[in-house]
């Protein structure tokens, strides 16, 4: 690979180090922004209330020195309060555009499953197609641009869950458990040092890439290949899903697509220009979980989109 990719890989690296400073014990989910990053996607973080969901957007965002903005998804939020609206200038006697929130690189959803479907579906034009339509105008978003959405996988009162053709606009659904005993220690004591997660300069964060570096990363995994055998075994682990006693709806070729574009940026990140069949695997469940809905009495029986996934992982033959 040339010297600019590996400069770029180093840059994305990095970050892993920097997010640390501030996120203890979420390696999974750094992971998997890192990834959604280079592939233009977006991601639903689902956890508990406190696990650091906004404290790791923020610092990626500083990290990455990004525009980040945060909306608090409620009951009564409006579209135009995310995607902004037209306002009457009494100066100039006409209407003028007033950017909302979305209007940003980084832009943090948080709890979206709380406010109603026509708000939330105020966002898929953007997840889809980068811009915004006002009047008939289309109003383009910034470059890059990424939407990070989280939900409370425990209180269910009160919320409208995300209908699955909104699911399957996010590449990948992370989740972000509660710490272990250990990392939870260090968390405790790192506040009782002093650590203040408003004070991110304070924390020791600094910015180590670029918009350039990812603009170089992106192009950089564009390249890596793929044989066709990588191609068929995820459309097979795809299809496989379709045909599980417990699945009601499985997993789209859209899901098929993601899952490809995912292992390959998993593969450069960890500094392979070819994917391989571990590279599926090690993606295969945040890309596809959320593209899965189980049949009623399967829930009731206790089976999970994460379990569908491991079957179809352990059953699916793997290429050599």
């Amino acid at each position: 690979m040339s010297t600019d990719a590996d400069n770029a890989r180093a840059a994305l690296v990095a970050l892993r180090t920097e997010l640390a400073k501030a996120v203890v014990g979420q390696d999974a989910a750094v992971s998997g922004l890192l990834v959604a990053l280079l592939c233009r996607g977006h991601v639903l973080i689902e956890g508990v209330p406190g696990v650091a969901k906004t404290l790791l957007v923020r610092t990626l965002a500083a990290a990455l020195d990004l525009e980040t903005a945060r909306v608090q998804f409620t009951p009564d939020l409006m579209p135009g309060d995310v995607t902004g609206s037209l306002v009457y200038d009494a100066k100039k006697a006409e209407f003028s555009f007033r950017e909302g929130p979305i209007f940003t690189n980084l832009l943090l959803a948080d709890e979206i499953n709380r406010t109603p479907p026509k708000t939330q579906s105020s966002l898929l034009e953007a997840m889809e197609e980068r811009q915004v339509s006002v009047d008939g105008q289309a109003q383009m978003l910034p470059n890059p641009f990424m939407v990070i959405a989280t939900q409370n996988p425990v209180e269910y009162e009160g919320t409208y869950p995300l209908p699955e053709a909104q699911l399957d606009r996010f590449l990948l659904k992370l989740t972000m458990p509660l710490p272990s005993r250990d990392d939870e220690v260090a968390i405790v004591s790192r506040h009782m040092a002093g650590f203040d997660p408003r004070d991110l300069d304070g924390a020791g964060v600094r910015r180590v890439a670029s918009v350039d570096d990812l603009h170089a990363a992106r192009k950089s995994v564009a390249q890596v290949q793929i044989s066709e055998e990588i191609v068929t075994y995820a459309v097979d682990l795809c299809r496989a899903t379709r045909e599980s006693p417990t699945v009601q709806l499985g997993v789209s070729p859209r899901g098929a697509t993601a899952l490809m574009h995912a292992a390959r940026a998993w593969s450069w990140l960890t500094g392979r220009d070819y994917v391989t069949p571990d590279d599926v695997k090690a993606i295969a469940r945040p890309a596809l979980r959320h593209r899965i809905e189980l049949r009623p009495e399967a829930e009731l029986e206790g089976a999970t989109a994460d379990g569908v996934v491991d079957h179809v992982l352990n059953t699916v033959p793997v290429p050599r």
